[in-house]
Formats: C-alpha cells, sequence, structure tokens
C-alpha cells in the first residue's frame, strides 16, 4: 500500500542529517526571519542549508523550505530576495503562509511546488479551493481539522495533497493566532519569535479594596464560573511553583495512525519541532516511521510507539482534534507544569562517524546505558578494554570500563558539561543515543 509520506523538522544540519537516519521521508526547515521559527532559522545559513538540500537529495528523500512567515511591508523586497536565493538550492517547496506571498512565490520561482502553511488556517473546501486556484499543491492543515472535513476536501479536491500535524506542540491559540507573547515581551508569534508566554509560571493575587494592596494567593484553587451557561473553571495553583493557566498539552496521535491511513484523505504527517532536542527528532521519526511500516504489515502494536514517544520530555500527550471536536474535548491543557521529564534521560549523543560520543547526562563506569538507533539489528557484541556491549531482554546495551577523551584523557566518570568527545568501545550506527530509564 502506499503510505503518506513521514515529515519531520530539521531544525540545523545535526538534527537534518537525525531524522533521515531514524526513518523521516522529508524534512523542513529555513533560514533568517521568513521563517516561523527564528530560533531555528539562525541555525542555517544559506551555505548550511545548501548542504542540508543536497544532504537530503542524494538520500532520495525531499526538503522543505519555511517562508512562513507575515511581512511587513518594509521587507517585501528582501522578502523578494530571500525567495530567489532559496529557490536557487532547488528545494521541493516552499511552505508560505499567505496568499500575496503565494502568488510572489510563484513569480519569481514558478517551478519550486508550494505547501500552504497551518498559519493559514484551513479548515473546509471553500478555503482549499481557492488556495488551489491559486497554484497551492499541498496545503498543511490547521490543527483544529476534523478528519471528516480533510475526507471531504480530499473528495472534492482529489488533487490536492493534504498534510496534517501527528505530534509535537500544540498552541493555546487557534493555530498561532495569539497575541500574549507580543503584548507580554514585544515577540509576535506570527514574525517567528514567540516567547511561549502560555507555558510560563503565573501566580495568583488579589486586590485589598482597603489599602489597594495585592496580595499573593497561593497554594489554592480559584473557579471562574459564567453565569450564563454555570460551567465553572478551575485555576489550580501549586505553592511555591504557580499555575499554567494556558498550557496546551502535547500532540501525539500515534494511536490513531491506521484510522488516518484508511481514511485516504491524508497525504503527509508532520512531526512539529524544529526546536526541539536531537533525542526528540530521532525518537519521533523512529516511533512513527515503525508504527507505519507495521500497519503495512498488518502488525501495528500500538504501545510499542506509544512507550519510545513517553521517552520524550512533553507535557502531558492528548490526541488532539482531528478525531474529536475542539468543544468535546476536556484534557488537551496541562494546569501543573510547563514541561515534565520523559521516563528515560538522554546520556550521550553518539557522533557521526559512530565511533565517540558526547556527553549529555553523568556515565560512569560499569553503568550500563541503553542503545537506541536505527539501526540497531546491526549492532554486534563484543568486548574490549574500553567497554562492552551485550544483550538483555530483547534491548542491547554498552558499559564502559574506561572512560577515554579523543585528546587521550582518561576519566573517573563524565558528566554534561564536558564538550569533549570520548571514545566508544565499538562503532555504533551514525547518531545513536545512550540512554537510561528514569
Amino acid at each position: 500500500m502506499q503510505l503518506p509520506e513521514l515529515l519531520s523538522p530539521a531544525g540545523n544540519l545535526k538534527k537534518l542529517k537525525i531524522a533521515l537516519e531514524y526513518g523521516a521521508d522529508a524534512v523542513y526547515g529555513g533560514v533568517s526571519h521568513f521563517s516561523l521559527r527564528n530560533r531555528s532559522g539562525k541555525e542555517f545559513d544559506f551555505d548550511s542549508f545548501k548542504e542540508a538540500v543536497d544532504y537530503t537529495h542524494a538520500r532520495g528523500k525531499k526538503i522543505y523550505v519555511t517562508i512562513n512567515g507575515f511581512p511587513f511591508n518594509s521587507q517585501l523586497k528582501l522578502l523578494e530576495n530571500h525567495i530567489e536565493k532559496m529557490a536557487a538550492l532547488k528545494p521541493d517547496a516552499f511552505i508560505v503562509a499567505t496568499p500575496g506571498v503565494v502568488r510572489l512565490a510563484r513569480q519569481i520561482a514558478p517551478k519550486i511546488p508550494i505547501h500552504l502553511s497551518t498559519q493559514a488556517n484551513v479548515l473546509n473546501v471553500l478555503d482549499a479551493q481557492v488556495f488551489y486556484e491559486l497554484g497551492v499543491k499541498r496545503i498543511v492543515a490547521a490543527r483544529e481539522l476534523s478528519l471528516k472535513d480533510a475526507i471531504e476536501i480530499k473528495k472534492a479536491i482529489p488533487d490536492l495533497e493534504l498534510e496534517i500535524f501527528i505530534h509535537g506542540s500544540m498552541c493555546f491559540a487557534f493555530s498561532g493566532r495569539c497575541l500574549i507573547s507580543a503584548l507580554q515581551s514585544g515577540r509576535v508569534p506570527n514574525r517567528g519569535s514567540c516567547a511561549n508566554d502560555c507555558r510560563f509560571d503565573y501566580e495568583y493575587y488579589v486586590r485589598n479594596v482597603a489599602n489597594d494592596e495585592l496580595v499573593r494567593f497561593s497554594g489554592k484553587e480559584i473557579y471562574a464560573r459564567n453565569p450564563d451557561n454555570g460551567v465553572m473553571m478551575r485555576l489550580r495553583e501549586e505553592e511555591g511553583i504557580g499555575t499554567h493557566i494556558f498550557n496546551s498539552k502535547d500532540l501525539n496521535l500515534a494511536t490513531h495512525i491506521p484510522t488516518l491511513l484508511e481514511s485516504g484523505a491524508i497525504d503527509s504527517l508532520k512531526i512539529e519541532g524544529r526546536t526541539k532536542s536531537a533525542y526528540y527528532a530521532g525518537i519521533t521519526a523512529l516511533a512513527y516511521k515503525m508504527a507505519l511500516d507495521d500497519y503495512a504489515k498488518g502488525a501495528f502494536v500500538e504501545q510499542k510507539y506509544t512507550k519510545e514517544l513517553d521517552t520524550l520530555k512533553n507535557r502531558g500527550f492528548s490526541d488532539g482534534y482531528i478525531i474529536h471536536r475542539p468543544y468535546e474535548k476536556l484534557n488537551t491543557q496541562n494546569h501543573f507544569t510547563a514541561i515534565s521529564e520523559g521516563s528515560y534521560q538522554v546520556n550521550a549523543e553518539v557522533s557521526e562517524d559512530g565511533k565517540s560520543a558526547l556527553c549529555r547526562h553523568t556515565i560512569r563506569l560499569n553503568e550500563p546505558k541503553e542503545i537506541v538507533s536505527a539501526k540497531l539489528e546491526n549492532i554486534k557484541e563484543g568486548k574490549n578494554a574500553i567497554g562492552e556491549i551485550f544483550s538483555k531482554e530483547g534491548k542491547k546495551y554498552l558499559q564502559f570500563f574506561k572512560i577515554l577523551l579523543e585528546n587521550g584523557k582518561e576519566l573517573e566518570s563524565i558528566h554534561s558539561g564536558n564538550e569533549n568527545p570520548f571514545l566508544l568501545p565499538f562503532s555504533l550506527p551514525p547518531f545513536s543515543f545512550l540512554r537510561q530509564k528514569i
């Protein structure tokens, strides 16, 4: 069967390579402030992004350029120059957000396909048809789209590709249409510089009318009531920490992969997270690629993928709105913490040549660490003076007898602040990870 494309974030060149190594069919990323992720956009310059395009194409995969910011009049000439420079790299598509930029991109680079950003908030056949007539090849649907509506769009415009988010951060507002960051810190979300104010800790205060003083109101639960319909909203604050009144859970659609595939409406499954870790880039690609391949073989086991995704830092998981309407959901917010640790701690990231690693959490002698790799079956057991690779309960582990830095120094233990590569007892597949259960 024809599986949908698995599309992963490429926050920088290393994460791009990891996503492709772990199973992504395509990646997306960008350069400069015309991308909606300023932080990740600064990870690439034109030279390194050209390297990214060439690297991706050499592996028979695709790369899409994000030009999905909302430009001001004063930036239009800069935008034209940017589109010209990016088109010269010959990416597989531009991701843009506005009708004007769609038209401009088609004028400047008519051979580059246009993908419409989720920021355009397409939810229905009417809007999809308008953008299709403008020349858009694919629509990245708003996160609020239901699968039923996706099917209707596909029926009405079968040649229009549909892409949906299946994993990653959710927005407090409607697909990024938020002003909190702009009001509190002057960083405009739709300009690519959201400060994620919805994730902050907030504290409750009450005003003493008698003396006009603000009094801290901590460790309590406050309820806001709508007198028209009686709805009560609980605002809970944990003493010493605060409350997270806007904080959305993370999207996780691993258990719904069969439903999405059987709909026949989805052409691409997209993972959010250009600013997230290298481990996130690898594990999300690995888990969803396994889910897709297993479904095609008739061997889908949802616990296998959810267990792997649970190893990632997250804000709690929700299945968002593709299956259920927003007003039917009661579990999309996490009021207790901005982010929580996953079930595993990453101890080390293996280099591209597989001969050394960088420490990300404490490693001590004779303490086994689980090996995570896209090519786990290629790792052979062995033992030498530096360490040992062995199998246990279907997993592979590595323990060190010596910790030797590339500069020749020997350590009893190594910690996350040490950015000197240390040697592995045996070569591992590129970009493998060492981890331990928390």
